[in-house]
């Protein structure tokens, strides 16, 4: 999920957690299937919902930011 999904989302009405919780699942999914050769088997770190919802509170204040100015 980019930045400008996130966005989109948010400005459709999706709550900040929703969108936290979307991104964490997408996120993790991407790692699972990456870590599944054995090549790249200790690649990448699965992540929280506490990190999850860290980053899409970021772009979302940034956005918020770049509004007020």
């Amino acid at each position: 999920m980019t930045e400008k999904e996130i966005l989109i989302k948010w400005r459709q009405g999706l709550s900040k957690q929703l969108l936290a919780k979307i991104y964490r699942r997408e996120y993790n999914q991407r790692i699972k299937i990456i870590r599944s050769s054995v090549r790249h088997r200790h690649d990448g770190k699965l992540i929280t919902r506490y990190e999850a919802l860290s980053y899409v509170e970021k772009i979302i204040y940034n956005e918020l930011k770049k509004k007020n100015l």
